[in-house]
């Protein structure tokens, strides 16, 4: 079954990443090969992209200068994008964005910026009023990546409905308990702390019990078990080939529908680390690497 694919990308050269391309992405996945590559919409730095669920609107971070954007698009059935309008994302450098499941909010963090918005989506699917906004405060103890808040990754917990936030620079998960206005309260004892490992990315486990923590800067994985109402971690396995040397810093990570496998990918070894999970003794062993066919 083919895959319409939405591809988020850097446009301009940063500090940090040599951008070329021109905007968001679209294409096609048949399962063997990617075709049909097009410029969807010709904005700068979309390096983040989150889609309905009914696939009929797109949203994307702006990563442009102090204070980035936030952008709403109708989608077409041949996938064209047309721009329903932009707003700020309250900080410098929006890193992620999610839209709550029931798809009346749009939830959004800033890297540089360390902060949290939540906000209303319209019935057109543009962005609307910010219903929230939080900063964190604080850094890590390693010098060079965690000397401020970076948040890297929202989320929603499917069982509670609170929203995770992952922030890198202050080595934390963190969980807010979101209300009916779509205001935000932090629930300090949720809180996982991960130091110096650097948590980027999160995903939930279909059994609603387990969850997983990719750790960018010590290229490990943290396997969470839910603890009444908070996370407990449980066990950690490296990303990496046993052996392997020189810098990794791990990206993005996923779990299969049946929950039976986790997928992590490496940036610098330029692999996709493929982890069987066995949910009864809340653990994940590492039994293949993929090599990604690119350089990240």
């Amino acid at each position: 079954m083919p895959h319409d694919l939405v591809i988020g990308t850097y446009t301009e050269q940063l500090p940090h990443i040599d951008g070329h391309a021109e905007g968001v992405l679209a294409a096609r996945f048949d399962g063997s090969e990617v075709s049909g590559v097009s410029v969807a919409a010709r904005v700068r730095n979309p390096s983040w992209v989150a889609v309905t669920p009914d696939g009929t609107r797109v949203y994307a971070v702006a990563e442009t200068g102090p204070d980035g954007g936030l952008l709403a698009f109708s989608r077409s059935g041949d996938g064209a994008l047309t721009l329903l309008g932009e707003v700020s994302s309250g900080g410098a450098d929006p890193a992620h964005l999610t839209v709550h499941p029931s798809g009346r909010r749009l939830i959004a963090g800033t890297y540089s910026g360390g902060t949290v918005s939540v906000f209303t989506l319209n019935g057109d699917g543009s962005i609307g009023a910010r219903t929230a906004f939080v900063q964190h405060e604080g850094r890590g103890p390693d010098d060079a990546r965690q000397e401020a808040p970076h948040v890297h990754q929202l989320s929603v917990d499917p069982v509670t409905g609170d929203v995770v936030v992952v922030d890198l620079g202050l080595g934390e998960v963190r969980w807010y308990a979101l209300d009916d206005d779509g205001g935000l309260t932090l629930r300090p004892e949720a809180t996982l702390s991960s130091g110096a490992a650097g948590p980027r990315h999160l995903a939930f486990h279909p059994d609603g019990r387990h969850a997983v923590v990719v750790n960018e800067l010590d290229s490990t994985l943290d396997v969470l078990r839910r603890d009444g109402d908070r996370f407990v971690r449980v066990s950690t396995v490296s990303t990496r080939e046993p052996g392997a040397t020189g810098d990794n810093s791990p990206a993005a990570v996923r779990v299969s529908d049946d929950g039976s496998t986790v997928f992590v990918t490496n940036r610098g070894d330029d692999t996709i680390a493929v982890f069987s999970f066995d949910a009864d003794v809340s653990r994940a062993a590492l039994v293949a690497t993929e090599p990604a066919r690119g350089r990240s």
